[in-house]
């Protein structure tokens, strides 16, 4: 094999790899809005329902800052629900890492409705239960 083809057929082979692992993957840094409502159903599964702000600012054309929160349900499940009840307080800055589930649903009046979960499958506290998030 000459050294080009090499060199091609490992740059097709990592960038099948990484598009592979990559699919359906998010990751965010962000804060806390709530304690982790954590429930176990009677299967024994256990999930963590809580909600994480992250925010971005920006400056418009007139110099202005602005900035600009978003908020993320996340559902954690398992293990990492069960590190999540012990490690996670409001207010705390979190980076997590998960893929992107949407669900639909009616309302009582019949509506349909469209949410975006956020399933985690890794966490980090950046900052620990200990030191009082900055505001």
């Amino acid at each position: 094999m000459t050294s080009d083809r090499v060199t091609n057929q490992f740059f097709q082979t990592f960038k099948n790899y990484n598009m592979n692992t990559l699919r359906n993957k998010v990751s965010l840094i962000g804060r806390l809005g709530a304690q982790p409502e954590v429930t176990t159903f009677e299967t024994g599964k256990t999930l963590a329902r809580f909600t994480m702000a992250t925010n971005e600012s920006y400056k418009d054309k007139d110099g202005q800052w602005h900035d600009n929160t978003q908020w993320h349900t996340v559902n954690a499940w398992g293990k990492i629900a069960e590190r999540a009840k012990k490690a996670l307080n409001k207010g705390q800055e979190v980076i997590l890492e998960g893929k992107l589930i949407h669900q639909s649903y009616e309302t009582k009046t019949g509506e349909k409705r469209y949410a975006t979960i956020i399933e985690a499958t890794e966490f980090l506290v950046l900052n620990p239960k200990s030191e009082p998030a900055v505001k």
